[in-house]
């Protein structure tokens, strides 16, 4: 009976389910999520995918610098972080990470932009992508490729709340007409100025009509001092620098290059690489600046993981303003040790390229003011060649300049590291709209050279300038097509820091024939880096420059006719070369091509010592060779020279240099004279 009045009594709720379901806990699903940080919520949710150094869902521990700045993109009172970073620290994950959390966490539309459309794709194939399907919040909220719910492909990704689109800097018409609250901008230092403004400066006016939603994140290493953007936008904001614990005196202290030593080690670069076989970088520790006491990797590594623990983390210079910016350096990679940087600086040493070890690992501009090189100084280190190709030659490229009276050709012999002999330099006189002078290079370009192990090399490669006015371009376009298989090559020098030394080769059409012509182009900007960098070298080995006794003054000057310099430009520095009203630089320009068809061929010169027999060829890398070329006691040789004769040279003609060219086929070691003037009929 009681049962039976129990269940009238519940005849007069009218939905017995739905009480029993709210008297049930309430489901996960009807909850809102929990309001998390950008890292809480990168620790919970982001998975580094596989094939990196550590897969697996991403630990902030092995990298507690970045919990700061990724949370500063939910500050109220931020609206702009500037991280001049290092290699290996996670700049591009934190950049992710923040991305992430706009799209699965926090909605928002954003931007992303890139130096160039390849950086770009790069940056989705190997960064973006991965990282969205192995996070489920991220790859669970996107729209579907080719779906009909939004766009997914390679300018833009949509989800429920915003959308992230793409641009780079070296295409303003993917700036145009876009806006979005959030900008990731990564790698700025290699953002080309457009006539409009810098990139970054338009991406960030564009946003302005969101107010203070508009948040906006800049990454890069550094370049050169005065004209790197990121280096003055850190100097804008509060300047921070992570701080750790010293594991001996419990100071809070910075590491730094400075702190670093090891056996061998001297004071100067230029005593360091003296005494380079000395380096045991092996040896290399960290010490505290405050006590003195040298660190192990172990304690390094734990004072990074345990700093803001015990009160040290990022310390700021200046009141914060709005504007957060970030300086760190390699050191603070948990994945990198002392020693292995420390490798990574002498390699750089050895080639002559300190600027990559300063900008990528320390995080630090390069310093300039030492590119203007004396002529004088250079001509002091001429020196006797033992032959017409000395022993270190293990490649013969040249380097064609073209004029609109002459041909300037240099011959260079390159070895281990890069190491140059200047072998000849030749002027042919004639118009280039002629045969004549083409017919002198076709036998230039034959002539073989005596090695000093008695082989016989030729000029393996060649680089031919064919800029001009269109006539004498053709001309060259003419002489060039059907020659890419013996090895010559048609450049155009372009300007600009961002490109390469030797880009891709481009089809072209030459002649009432239309035969083709490979044209590549030619970075001259960095060429002419590479070049001065390397006359600076005063120690024989990787990078430095051999000149033979017989080289006149006339020839250092124009090797030397151009100097970097810094000026301004609607308010943005800008590096340029510049030479003297009425200097000649064809010297440079020579040299720069043959080092172009050296890019061009990258030879190995693991191989080409084995094929002359070279003793100790088995210790040559086989490509990006870093070892110290082997010294060479090098005996004076008896010449024979003919003299100079008169020549038919023009008498407003400029001054010449007088050349004197071994032919390796005189089995006297004759030396051959080419003189100004004379062309094919007067050999």
């Amino acid at each position: 009976m009681e049962v039976t009045a129990t269940r009238n009594n519940q005849s007069q709720f009218y939905n017995l389910d739905a009480v029993a379901l709210a008297a049930r806990p309430p489901l996960k699903h009807l909850l809102p999520p929990p309001k998390l940080k950008p890292s809480e919520w990168a620790e919970k949710n982001v998975k580094i995918p596989a094939g990196n150094a550590v897969p697996g869902l991403l630990r902030l521990d092995n990298a507690p610098y970045q919990r700061e700045p990724m949370d500063m993109a939910v500050n109220p009172d931020c609206y702009r972080i500037t991280l001049m970073w290092g290699a290996q620290v996670g700049k591009t994950m934190l950049a992710l990470c923040i991305q992430g959390y706009h799209i699965a966490a926090e909605p928002a539309s954003q931007m992303m932009m890139q130096p160039s459309q390849d950086d770009l794709r790069t940056w989705l194939e190997t960064k973006f992508n991965p990282m969205a399907e192995e996070c489920t919040q991220i790859s669970g909220v996107l729209a579907k490729p080719r779906g009909r719910d939004g766009v997914n492909n390679q300018k833009m990704k949509s989800y429920p709340g915003g959308f992230l689109m793409f641009a780079w800097a070296g295409s303003p018409k993917t700036m145009r007409g876009r806006s979005a609250p959030k900008i990731v901008c990564d790698e700025v230092d290699g953002y080309l100025r457009t006539v409009e403004g810098h990139p970054v400066g338009l991406l960030w006016q564009r946003s302005a009509t969101f107010g203070d939603q508009r948040f906006l994140v800049e990454i890069s290493t550094p370049t050169i001092k005065g004209a790197s953007y990121i280096e003055s936008a850190y100097e804008m904001g509060d300047q921070r620098h992570f701080f750790v614990c010293c594991p001996h005196c419990d100071e809070h202290v910075t590491i730094e290059w400075e702190n670093v030593r090891w056996d061998g080690q001297r004071e100067t670069h230029e005593e360091t690489l003296v005494a380079i076989d000395e380096q045991k970088p092996d040896t290399a520790h960290l010490y505290c600046p405050s006590c003195g006491c040298q660190w192990s990797e172990g304690e390094r590594i734990t004072a990074i993981r345990q700093a803001e623990s015990k009160g040290a983390g990022w310390k700021a210079l200046r009141p914060f303003d709005g504007h957060a910016s970030y300086h760190l350096n390699e050191f603070y990679s948990v994945f990198r040790t002392v020693p292995a940087i420390v490798r990574d600086y002498l390699d750089k040493l050895r080639t002559g390229d300190l600027q990559t070890f300063t900008n990528v690992s320390l995080a630090r501009t390069w310093e300039e003011a030492a590119e203007e090189i004396d002529p004088d100084s250079l001509m002091a280190r001429r020196e006797e060649y033992s032959a017409a190709a000395p022993l270190g030659v293990l490649y013969i490229t040249a380097g064609i300049d073209m004029q609109p009276d002459r041909l300037e050709v240099e011959i260079v012999g390159w070895g281990v590291g890069e190491e140059s002999w200047s072998l000849g330099y030749v002027v042919i006189w004639g118009d280039p709209m002629m045969p004549d002078p083409w017919n002198d290079l076709d036998d230039l370009l034959a002539e073989t050279w005596e090695h000093e192990s008695g082989a016989v090399l030729p000029v393996s490669a060649a680089c031919l300038d064919t800029g001009g006015n269109k006539g004498y371009t053709q001309a060259a376009y003419d002489y060039a097509a059907g020659r890419t298989g013996r090895r010559l090559f048609a450049i155009k020098g372009v300007a600009g820091w961002d490109r390469p030394v030797v880009g891709k080769a481009q089809r072209k059409q030459s002649g009432r024939k239309r035969r083709n012509v490979d044209l590549f182009l030619v970075g001259v900007d960095q060429v002419k880096l590479v070049v001065s960098r390397r006359l600076q070298l005063t120690v024989p080995g990787p990078g430095y420059c051999h000149f033979p006794a017989d080289r006149e003054a006339e020839w250092f000057q124009q090797l030397t006719a151009e100097k970097l310099t810094l000026h301004y430009v609607k308010g943005f520095a800008v590096r340029q070369w510049k030479k003297p009203d009425k200097a000649r630089n064809e010297a440079l320009d020579c040299r720069g091509y043959a080092y172009a068809a050296l890019k061009i061929m990258s030879p190995s010169f693991k191989q080409l010592a084995k094929r002359l027999k070279i003793e100790g060829s088995e210790k040559i890398p086989d490509r990006r060779v870093r070892l110290p070329a082997a010294k060479i006691t090098i005996p004076e040789p008896e010449e024979v020279t003919e003299p100079a004769e008169k020549s038919g040279v023009p008498e407003n003609a400029p001054a010449t240099v007088e050349v004197r060219i071994r032919k390796s086929h005189s089995l006297d070691k004759q030396i051959k004279t080419r003189k100004a003037g004379r062309g094919r009929n007067g050999r």
